[in-house]
């Protein structure tokens, strides 16, 4: 059985690192171009990892490039995993192994197909969410399932902390996905569309604050899209305050350190926010 991955964050990294501290082994790695990794935050090289391992490396532009889906091929990839790659698909590319290829969403499929999962999670104020590993087909996070790995979300729960539990869930699941996948005993199993919901994708725009929002929303909003995404706002005359972090009250706190916004049913207090001027 031969396993590609493709990847260019550090999650896919993790993910590989995991899959080798299970005694496990990859074919391939495909990544992007070394000038191109350098112009993306977030970008890791992969370099160092395949020389220890002695993986061979394809850097490409696309995905669905030429040289990309003929490597896959040449080869004889059986699975090729695709996590941590923005770019989409194309059918040829998912076909081009063998047996298929992976994706992993960090929502419970079919719930929350779509972008921004994270953020989501907790501005919908769920109680738990997760990591699907599926069958890649041509629709959004629509193909069979492989397996789930379930997160519980707390009442403090930042962007940051569930984004840390998302990537350990990826690190954990993996290791048990490759062992069946390698030995034949993986259960795809149909997601149940009747049950499927979309989410949007978010734009920084998306997290303004204002008074006429609950105590409860703004809490979720702020925790929701903190670091290291670009944080709920508030304008404030001629500034722009980001909010990383505070708390609710439904009693009005005197302290000239806190960043306060009146709201429909109580106070909201920045404790951690920074202003940003607003030119016109």
């Amino acid at each position: 059985m031969k396993f590609a991955f493709v990847t260019c964050v550090q999650i896919g990294l993790s993910c590989m690192e995991s899959i080798y501290q299970n005694s496990g082994k990859l074919d391939l790695i495909i990544t992007i171009p070394d000038e191109k990794a350098k112009k993306k935050s977030g970008r890791v090289y992969v370099d160092d990892f395949a020389k220890k391992h002695n993986i061979s490396v394809l850097k490409t532009n696309h995905i669905n490039d030429n040289e990309a889906i003929e490597a896959i091929k040449e080869h004889e990839i059986d699975w090729l995993f695709i996590i941590g790659w923005s770019q989409i698909a194309s059918e040829n590319v998912i076909y081009a192994p063998k047996l298929g290829a992976i994706g992993a969403h960090p929502t419970l499929l079919p719930e929350g197909r779509g972008r921004a999962a994270i953020p989501w999670a907790i501005i919908k104020g769920l109680k738990r969410t997760g990591v699907t590993f599926f069958k890649m087909d041509k629709g959004v996070d629509t193909g069979l399932i492989l397996g789930q790995e379930v997160i519980e979300i707390n009442e403090k729960e930042t962007a940051r902390t569930l984004y840390n539990k998302v990537n350990l869930a990826h690190e954990d699941f993996i290791k048990i996905l490759y062992e069946k996948l390698k030995n034949n005993e993986v259960v795809a199993i149909k997601q149940d569309d009747r049950k499927a919901t979309y989410w949007e994708g978010r734009r920084p725009k998306d997290g303004e604050l204002n008074k006429s929002m609950t105590m409860s929303l703004v809490d979720r909003l702020v925790r929701g899209t903190t670091k290291p995404y670009p944080g709920a706002y508030f304008i404030n005359d001629d500034a722009k305050v980001i909010i990383w972090e505070g708390k609710t009250s439904k009693e009005k706190i005197k302290n000239d350190s806190f960043f306060e916004l009146i709201l429909l049913d109580g106070y909201y207090y920045a404790t951690n926010f920074e202003r940003e001027l607003i030119v016109d």
